[in-house]
């Protein structure tokens, strides 16, 4: 008998398949698991195998992140990081803060303020101006949707009363017309372009950087969803890539390559071109990632009805669809048809139902492949369209850290829904009941990386650090099984991992240790658990301090 090069005893092991949930032992040889059971296991134990005593500690199938944007995460975290900043004052004295810790930099960037720190979402470029006058600041929000500049940045970019807005995006705007500092979607490009660039070098710092970090957060492998230029950001392929070809990249990588929205199947022959270029050992880049519209705060995410004003009426705005619906079902059945899967940005209830429309498209015209297409955020869901997501096939790709009462939901987006809008909310159990196939992911660094909070969330509808007891539609919780699967098996299938996610022989042993068993616990302690120890192909690549 081949002894294990390691097994680990005295479980629980959370197996993810439902017919056997629960072992206490698994072996591992060669990188995939040999043996799950109990007792037996042990008689794989050899004089030069590993043993690991989980001594009531949880065994895991490794965590997936099925939408992240893993290598700007990475490089954020070397600029000025605005996560977690509460209000303008902390905004700022952050701001000066890091401007005067770098006096050389020619440009302020970074990210991750929140829109509730601001009156209505808007920040001006005269409050920026207080704490950073004489040089260019362009931080953009928590969302990646939107920026603030100073007045400096825009003079530099030459904006004033008559730049007009672009078709992508909104110059937000001061009584005379003047630019107040606030650019959402496309218009951040207009200062972007102005950025110094970042280096290859950078952008291979903040991958390494970014694995890391979610390697100590039990995840294994991940769907990078932008694999081109957008509004400035760089494309973070040759990261992937350089890191791919060192061995440096220890995760399992699926990237999902850029559409350009102002072009349409010209562009394909191209894409064709990339996956191939961009296809090297545990990277891969077989998915096209289309932004079908914005998001609801800034009312530029496409919805079936008009957005309320402030006093409850309906305005002329329905939001936006950046692609056009009809264009859209061509393109994805000719995407389908090479066998690309199409990754949906479909946010607002007029684009989840664009991008399954273009499914069935696909469908009928090429019948059903294996392409495994996945709509990602799903924040408004029209209840005529939860039951299409399993006749179709295409997968609820769910963020569920948002399915939550915060400042940024109770007061920028449920007054301009209305109340019937605002209950079709990230509809997780529903889409469950309905057939659907659920995956997971985090959309950092719009929001944490933690798969635990992201657990936390989607079974108590409520965020981890809440300071009330308020449910967010309580009848969409998912169940904690439910929920891992979606952060595993559902993810690895995104993916497209088949042979990870679940504990069973020949799967590889993609693994992570938890400091408790969150499926016994009580539920509103899962965000307290912590990962001990993460394993990719059964080798060690986070051990706990």
């Amino acid at each position: 008998m081949t002894k294990a090069d390691l097994v680990f005893t005295r479980g629980p092991v959370h197996t993810g398949d439902a017919a056997r949930t629960r072992a206490s032992a698994l072996a591992v040889t060669g990188g995939r698991i040999t043996a799950v059971g109990h007792d037996e296991v042990r008689e794989l134990i050899g004089a030069g195998t590993e043993v690991v005593d989980l001594a009531g500690k949880l065994l895991l199938p490794g965590f997936q992140d099925a939408h992240i944007h893993a290598v700007g995460g990475g490089t954020e975290l070397a600029a000025c990081d605005l996560t977690c900043t509460v209000g303008a004052a902390d905004c700022l004295a952050r701001i000066r803060a890091y401007a005067e810790a770098h006096p050389d930099q020619e440009w302020i960037t970074g990210s991750g303020w929140s829109l509730e720190s601001f009156d209505g979402g808007l920040p001006t470029r005269h409050l920026l101006d207080t704490a950073v006058p004489d040089r260019p600041v362009y931080l953009t929000n928590r969302d990646h949707h939107g920026a603030w500049a100073n007045t400096r940045a825009l003079e530099l970019a030459g904006l004033d009363r008559d730049t007009p807005d672009p078709a992508d995006g909104r110059i937000e705007r001061e009584p005379d017309g003047a630019p107040s500092g606030m650019l959402q979607e496309g218009a951040t490009a207009l200062v972007a372009r102005l950025i110094p660039p970042v280096t290859p070098a950078d952008r291979l710092d903040g991958l390494l950087r970014a694995q890391r970090l979610l390697h100590s957060l039990g995840i294994t492998g991940w769907q990078d969803a932008l694999l081109g230029e957008f509004n400035g950001m760089p494309d973070p392929s040759d990261a992937y890539l350089a890191a791919a070809r060192s061995g440096a990249l220890t995760a399992r990588v699926t990237g999902a390559l850029w559409w350009e929205r102002d072009r349409g199947a010209e562009q394909i022959p191209e894409l064709v071109e990339r996956r191939a270029e961009l296809t090297h050992g545990r990277f891969r880049a077989g998915s096209v990632k289309i932004m079908l519209d914005g998001i609801a705060e800034n009312f530029t995410a496409a919805m079936t009805s008009p957005y309320l004003d402030g006093c409850g009426c309906a305005t002329a705005n329905s939001g936006l669809s950046f692609v056009d619906p009809l264009a859209l079902r061509g393109h994805v059945s000719e995407l389908d048809a090479l066998g690309f899967q199409v990754h949906f940005h479909a946010l607002g209830d007029r684009a989840v139902r664009e991008a399954l429309d273009a499914v069935e498209a696909a469908r009928a015209a090429n019948g059903w492949r294996d392409t495994r297409h996945h709509l990602a955020h799903l924040q408004v869901v029209h209840p005529d369209d939860v039951p299409r997501f399993a006749r179709l096939g295409a997968v609820a790709n769910i963020q569920p850290l948002w399915a939550a009462h915060e400042p940024q939901m109770d007061e920028l987006t449920i007054p301009f829904l209305g109340p019937e809008r605002a209950a079709w909310q990230y509809p997780f159990g529903a889409l469950l009941r309905a057939g659907a196939t659920l995956a997971a992911g985090s959309d950092w660094p719009v929001s944490s990386p933690d798969p635990l909070a992201g657990l936390h969330v989607a079974v108590n509808r409520r965020r981890p650090d809440a300071d009330d007891d308020r449910v967010l539609l309580p009848e969409q919780r998912l169940d904690l099984a439910s929920a891992i699967a979606a952060y595993t098996a559902g993810s690895a299938f995104v993916n497209g991992h088949d042979d990870a996610g679940v504990f069973a022989p020949g799967q590889l042993a993609d693994l992570v240790v938890l400091d408790r068993d969150i499926l016994t616990c009580p539920p509103e302690e899962i965000a307290a658990a912590r990962v001990l120890r993460t394993y990719v192909g059964g080798e060690l690549v986070h051990a706990a301090d």
